[in-house]
């Protein structure tokens, strides 16, 4: 760009010294011809009326001719110069600020922490930072012959295209994506594409991108630490939930060794409560699963019903009564992933029955809604409530309403629901209670493929 305007100057300078020229050259020559005219015209009438004069003027009129076509060639040459002198200061002026525009458009393009690579509209490599060398771990020149599809799944590839197409429209974009190095290596990247405008015309585009495989990881130990942390406060509760039927087992146990006859309706009775011994540890096993994260189409009433099993433990022994709706006229399904999502709800709904006072009859009510592209919960309680300024720092990490709480509960909470592209809202009075609304977008349902016998 530095090379074309200073092009450009050289020509504008070249085409002005022309100008000036040939302005000087014609004026000298028009100067000549009414000089010769009016000298002859003047010549005339001396040779008439005065020897001498005709002789005297002769003799000087060259001298005369040379003195003021000098003084007007002068006058011009110093009018035009002094216009080219400013022309010229003024173009370098524009030269040094486009210098400085460019070493700053250099420092923000080398010196950024994150990686730069601008790109064409066809996709090509123009220009790369160290930090983008250092991520890809390809240099520049290999990066110029480099398909991104290398780096890129299918599935990826194709989403990321997507984005590519919105920049190509002039809109910038923001995501994450997973790309694969040699030997095997992952990295996750946060991704950002910035159209390059000209004259209202995209001609390109920036990706910046920053590794956020650390951050991610750290994500995920804390999200472990509170679902660790949630299993273990529920243990007591169930493991008080579990007692009971082991005790109605035991009951009827002794009664056949006593009496030595089997009774099929108590046989029944110690099914349905061994059946739901089995159904209270094995939601405990699946919560407490370590499980890499992968999303797929989740059913909400299913995930729901299964964390009231574990949930209506705790409200047993607190003494709380827990009701549940679907109001959904149809299966409401979200892309997502299983266990994350019921941590999430085991922590709304176990923070709403802690909230209930002993001396209030406690009831917490969970209702499933549907909201035109977004499925709605919502978990009410008659607890003691809060006030708004308490509610602005909800989700804070180390904020806590409870005596001994940390924070960190509704802090994972909130990550895991903005993970699932969803909101979490909180509503509350003082001695009335506390309403959580957590929004998820809904996906059409996933129709598993057929399989050959």
């Amino acid at each position: 760009m530095r090379k074309t305007i200073l092009n450009l100057g050289e020509t504008s300078t070249m085409k002005q010294a022309k100008d000036i020229a040939l302005r000087i050259s014609i004026t000298y020559v028009l100067l000549g011809v009414v000089w010769i005219i009016l000298s002859d015209y003047f010549s005339m009438i001396l040779a008439h009326e005065k020897l001498s004069m005709y002789i005297y003027f002769q003799r000087y009129k060259g001298w005369l001719f040379t003195l003021v076509t000098g003084i007007i060639i002068f006058l011009l040459v110093y009018r035009r110069t002094h216009e080219l002198i400013l022309s010229n200061e003024k173009l370098k002026k524009k030269e040094k600020q486009l210098q400085i525009r460019n070493q700053h458009y250099h420092s923000l393009f080398e010196q950024n922490p994150d990686a730069v690579l601008e790109l064409t509209l066809d996709g090509n490599v123009v220009s790369v930072n160290s930090e983008a060398e250092g991520l890809l771990e390809s240099t520049h020149e290999e990066l110029k012959e480099v398909k991104f599809s290398k780096f890129l799944d299918e599935g990826e590839m194709k989403r990321v295209r997507e984005y590519f197409f919105e920049t190509f429209n002039g809109w910038s974009s923001t995501f994450e994506t997973t790309i694969h190095l040699a030997n095997n290596k992952q990295k996750i990247l946060r991704c950002s594409l910035v159209p390059i405008i000209i004259n209202r015309k995209v001609t390109g585009m920036f990706a910046i991108a920053r590794d956020i495989t650390l951050h991610r990881e750290n994500e995920e130990m804390v999200v472990a630490s509170e679902k660790l942390s949630v299993i273990g406060q529920l243990a007591a509760a169930v493991a008080h939930e579990i007692r009971n039927p082991l005790t109605s087992l035991k009951g009827f146990i002794q009664l056949m060794q006593t009496s030595n006859r089997i009774n099929h309706d108590h046989l029944d009775i110690m099914l349905s409560e061994v059946d739901r011994i089995d159904l209270i540890s094995g939601e405990m096993l699946i919560l407490g699963k370590q499980q890499e994260v992968h999303f797929r189409h989740e059913k909400l009433d299913d995930i729901l019903r299964q964390v009231l099993v574990l949930m209506e433990a705790q409200a047993h022994l607190d003494n709380v009564s827990i009701y549940y709706e679907n109001k959904a006229e149809n299966p409401l399904y979200v892309l997502g992933e299983g266990n994350q999502l019921k941590q999430v709800f085991i922590n709304i709904i176990k923070n709403a029955v802690e909230s209930i006072p002993d001396y209030k009859d406690g009831i917490v009510s969970i209702t499933l809604e549907d909201r035109v592209s977004a499925a709605r919960v919502i978990v009410t309680d008659n607890g003691v409530g809060m006030d708004p300024e308490r509610i602005g720092h909800l989700g804070e990490p180390f904020y806590s309403t409870k005596e001994k709480g940390t924070g960190l509960g509704l802090a994972v909470c909130q990550k895991i629901i903005e993970r699932h592209k969803g909101h979490i809202h909180f509503q509350s009075e003082i001695e009335k209670g506390t309403a959580v609304e957590i929004s998820l977008p809904i996906v059409e349902e996933e129709i598993p493929a057929a399989t050959a016998d």
